[in-house]
């Protein structure tokens, strides 16, 4: 038989209800093993003996940032436990050891990744691998080695093996050494603070090329979209800290309340809260910054972000005139309207506690549209047509919200991309636009006239 992920609502636009189906491979019905879970299960793995079925399952429907949680069913009766019941983060990639004693199971953990071994007869875990960034990870025959993706804010991808015993880890591929050998990248480096709540915050700072402490030096504010996801000690191939850092910028990013990887109650919280929390600890990040590095020059400021990212712009433009100049890419501007547009409707109905009849309040609460007479910081607005997650309608009200007051903006449409920028074509342009606005507002004469 197979095992397959389906979500067979008769609206599956307002649910997250994956189920986890048996197909029998020599025909028949398909057989509904999680019926049970409103929720989302999803990632079921056999383990190699056949005899128990490992799967991730969340608890809440609708909501698409619960914590991940594994499951281990047993194949003969259909029981069924929860291995990870006591823990507070979230189960990413599972995989089962050779002789299905053990799964492994990778975690987001603080900007990172972890690498747990987890025991199916008790539940006792170990971390196995730590404080790096590894993505695909597969077992060897024999048990012994992990072999996987690891990149860092300096390299891309490239293939590692980590012996499980000793945790050294082997780089086995090369691709991108020769490229890499002829740059200049310095690593990132973590802070922390107090942020909103009085909750310990985390954030990554970059510094640009050929850095001197003695100068002053723009900073650029970049903010994650979700909102429940993170910035980590990552490659990134659209939202990268070195291309940010290479004119000459310092690159800072705070994971604020509503971040994954610092425990699921602090992922939660952003819930309803859209404005507020997060801001404050973006705003208490910032103040930091300046008090604690000397070299970055509080009078040329810029943020950018996308999506959850691109509604914080939007935000920010409407509550404070720290920032020379802003960048939204995809964001969410009139939270009401974008109900009506998004093929995601489960996602705003947990955000802000329902349909807008019903919860019209915490919507507009939370819009930066109803406060735009308070823009007053030049913005890129960026969004493309086949977005259909946050429809494209959205940057056409903001531009509109900032040009009718007279304010420098410009609108960069991309016909023939979604929520993301993937052609490469189109993030050549998406590049040049975006560092060509930083590049006028931080290194110009300083005007906020166009």
């Amino acid at each position: 038989a197979v095992a397959v992920v389906a979500n067979l609502d008769e609206n599956r636009a307002a649910t997250t209800n994956n189920d986890i189906f048996l197909i029998p491979t020599k025909g028949g019905d398909p057989v509904n093993l999680t019926k049970a879970n409103p929720a989302n299960d999803n990632n079921p793995v056999f383990s190699p003996d056949r005899r128990w079925l490992a799967y991730r399952a969340q608890t809440r429907p609708g909501f698409e940032a619960d914590r991940q949680h594994l499951m281990l069913m047993d194949w003969q009766n259909r029981q069924v436990r929860d291995l990870t019941s006591d823990w507070t983060l979230s189960v990413d990639e599972i995989l089962w050891s050779p002789d299905s004693r053990f799964i492994y199971a990778q975690t987001e953990e603080e900007a990172r990744t972890s690498l747990y071994r987890i025991s199916i007869q008790d539940g006792t875990r170990e971390r196995v691998v730590k404080n790096s960034f590894d993505q695909s990870p597969r077992l060897t025959p024999d048990g012994k080695t992990i072999v996987c993706l690891r990149e860092d804010s300096r390299q891309p991808d490239e293939v590692f093996a980590i012996d499980l015993a000793s945790g050294n880890a082997r780089q086995l591929s090369h691709v991108n050494s020769k490229a890499l050998a002829q740059l200049d990248m310095n690593p990132v480096e973590e802070f922390w603070f107090t942020g909103a709540k009085d909750a310990r915050v985390h954030g990554l700072l970059l510094k640009p090329p050929a850095f001197d402490p003695s100068r002053k030096y723009p900073l650029v504010y970049l903010i994650h979209g979700g909102p429940q996801g993170a910035m980590q000690d990552d490659f990134h191939w659209r939202w990268n800290y070195q291309m940010f850092a290479a004119p000459g910028y310092v690159v800072a990013t705070v994971n604020f309340h509503g971040s994954t990887g610092y425990g699921q109650e602090f992922t939660d919280s952003i819930s309803g809260h859209w404005g507020d929390y997060p801001y404050e600890d973006l705003m208490k990040g910032l103040d930091y910054l300046e008090k604690q590095y000397p070299f970055i020059d509080s009078t040329r400021l810029a943020a950018a972000g996308a999506s959850y990212g691109g509604y914080m712009i939007y935000w920010i433009g409407t509550q404070t005139k720290r920032f020379a100049c802003l960048i939204s890419h995809d964001g969410v501007f009139n939270p009401e309207s974008m109900y009506g547009s998004t093929e995601e409707l489960w996602f705003p109905e947990w955000e802000f506690g329902g349909p807008p009849w019903e919860s019209r309040e915490t919507y507009r609460r939370w819009s930066p549209q109803n406060f735009s007479q308070n823009f007053s910081t030049p913005m890129l607005v960026v969004h493309s047509q086949l977005d259909f997650r946050v429809d494209v309608s959205q940057g056409y009200e903001a531009f509109t919200a900032l040009r009718r007051q007279g304010l420098p903006a410009r609108f960069l449409y991309f016909p023939d991309e979604g929520h993301w920028i993937i052609k490469p074509r189109n993030r050549r342009v998406w590049w040049n636009e975006m560092l060509g606005w930083l590049e006028k507002y931080l290194k110009g004469d300083g005007s906020r006239t166009e």
